[in-house]
């Protein structure tokens, strides 16, 4: 069997050398637009910000050693330009000769990735604008900064690339703003109330943050010199990086009868296309939710290997599935990590379900520790399943150990209670000995249950306190100001002077001592007590 991969970054290095492991009698030709193969996008940023120190750090494979170890053919620099679906054949433009050539192949599998998107704007082809895709992107970007000519630098994109490609310019002591035009930073990744906590959390290292910020134009005299952001006062910069977004490689395929949508090439659980010789796999590829079923795009280096190993299993004669993805994914930022898994609140009740949400704090190791700091964790679930839906977390810590939990969980379909009492790993350098999974686990079925009534830092925020009087449960008098003051436990006679019915929001530090206090008043008769999850830890630009 003939096999052709057209890609050769994650997921078509990864089909190629599964598909050779299972089938070694198997020719497999790899054909690859790029002269390098296998290289980590995902590790980019870092060399810009100098963790990573060398080029060679960035590329996985070399071109030679990859056939050495797999028995792959590979042909760099050669880019697939037009598919034959009754011919079996693709056509190919070898990019150092200008000549074309064509390919026959039995099964054929689409692994071209995506490109980054550069708007249509005026000043785009000045010097010191840079998109972040590529080992080359990333050497060009370092080299200005060590050069001296980038002091300034505006980032489009407030997601993930564009994120951490702040943080390594402020890290190189670079300026930076980053614009967006959506309303929060991170948009679709996690819930409104949490993206602006990051938000905060990166102006106060330094990163200006423009939300509902279009890009209007670069302007410079051959090189960047300001960015208009479509207000009297332009931004002063002398670099700007375009970290907009992708869009899948597929435009030689318009024209072949491969369905496809916004792009991206559809696949079915198998990741074949409605071609059944053609599979199609990373980012040019569309997978499906594996909690709603309805179609998703993930381009991520995570899902491109997962899928590259699944087609090549079925190319192999093997019967597998891919069950889908759950947005997952973990950054780390300036001052903060962020992670996510499963439905943020927002998507989970536009996909139907009666979700319910939790925000806590909480510590995400023994307090004791020289490195203790905190996790801020959002759990949702669906209330009458009492199914988990999603997990959002932020820290300076290991996020990721929440994050992943989550995923068995979501996969695995567990309720809430089940996933309560899990034997999790503790010993005070790497947790609490109640989990921070599991405090949060718990927290949440206290509100599931009504044994803990409380107010969501999101209700909070629109409103829903408007009729409460706010009582300040903190450790220290006058943390908010204005509002009487609880000295819990020592004495409860500010609160116990408001009728037993009266509208009450008890505010503490993270949310403990106001669920304490709530639990002490309802057994002397208070009914309408509500506690503000998340308390002035979370939610202090709102008291």
């Amino acid at each position: 069997m003939k096999v052709v991969v057209i890609g050769a970054v994650a997921a078509g290095t990864k089909a190629a050398a599964k598909l050779k492991r299972e089938n070694p009698g198997c020719e497999v030709l790899v054909l690859t637009k790029s002269t390098d193969i296998s290289y980590a996008g995902c590790g980019l940023p870092y060399y810009v910000g100098g963790l990573i120190q060398t080029r060679e750090q960035l590329v996985v494979n070399t071109p030679a050693k990859f056939s050495a170890l797999t028995g792959v053919d590979v042909k760099v620099a050669t880019e697939v330009v037009a598919l034959d679906r009754a011919a079996k054949t693709v056509t190919a433009k070898d990019l150092t000769t200008g000549e074309n050539q064509t390919y026959a192949y039995d099964k054929l599998v689409i692994a071209t990735g995506a490109s980054p998107f550069v708007p249509p704007v005026v000043g785009k082809e000045l010097d010191g604008v840079y998109v972040m895709r590529t080992p080359d992107d990333a050497v060009s970007m370092r080299a200005s900064i060590q050069a001296g000519n980038m002091k300034r630098a505006v980032v489009v994109g407030g997601g993930f690339i564009g994120l951490e490609v702040a943080e390594n310019l402020k890290a190189q002591n670079v300026a930076v703003d980053v614009i967006d035009m959506a309303p929060t930073i991170l948009p679709n990744f996690l819930d409104t109330e949490m993206a602006k906590y990051c938000e905060k959390t990166l102006k106060k290292e330094g990163i200006n943050i423009y939300t509902n910020t279009p890009l209007k134009a670069i302007l410079g005299n051959g090189k960047v010199e300001q960015v208009d952001i479509g207000t009297d006062a332009p931004l002063a910069a002398d670099a700007c990086v375009l970290a907009i977004g992708i869009r899948p490689n597929t435009q030689f395929l318009n024209a072949t009868g491969i369905e496809m949508f916004k792009g991206t090439i559809l696949t079915d659980e198998h990741l074949l296309t409605n071609d059944p010789d053609i599979y199609a796999v990373g980012d040019c590829a569309m997978v499906k939710n594996r909690q709603t079923g309805k179609p998703a795009w993930s381009p991520m280096g995570s899902t491109a290997n997962i899928a590259g190993r699944i087609a090549a299993q079925n190319l192999a004669g093997k019967d597998k599935t891919y069950a889908g993805v759950l947005g997952t994914g973990v950054a780390k930022l300036a001052g903060i990590q962020i992670g996510r898994t499963g439905l943020t609140e927002e998507a989970a009740k536009a996909a139907g379900f009666d979700a319910i949400s939790v925000l806590c704090v909480m510590d995400d190791k023994a307090h004791y520790m020289p490195d203790a700091s905190i996790f801020i964790i959002k759990l949702v679930a669906d209330k009458a399943s009492r199914k988990l839906l999603g997990v959002q977390v932020l820290g300076k810590g290991a996020v990721d150990k929440v994050v992943d939990i989550a995923v068995v969980g979501l996969s695995m379909e567990a309720t809430v209670d089940q996933l309560s009492n899990l034997d999790f790993a503790y010993a005070p350098p790497f947790s609490t000995a109640i989990h921070p999974f599991a405090h949060a686990l718990n927290i949440l079925l206290n509100k599931m249950d009504g044994v803990m009534n409380s107010m969501t830092p999101a209700e909070f925020a629109v409103g829903a306190a408007d009729e409460y009087t706010i009582l300040d449960v903190t450790i220290k008098e006058g943390t908010i100001p204005g509002a009487p003051y609880v000295n819990f436990p020592k004495d409860l006679s500010q609160a116990e002077k408001y009728a037993k019915d009266a509208k009450l929001l008890l505010v503490c530090n993270r949310g403990k001592r106001g669920y304490l206090l709530q639990n002490r008043l309802k057994s002397k008769g208070y009914t309408n007590t509500k506690v503000l999850e998340g308390g002035v830890t979370f939610n202090t630009d709102l008291l």
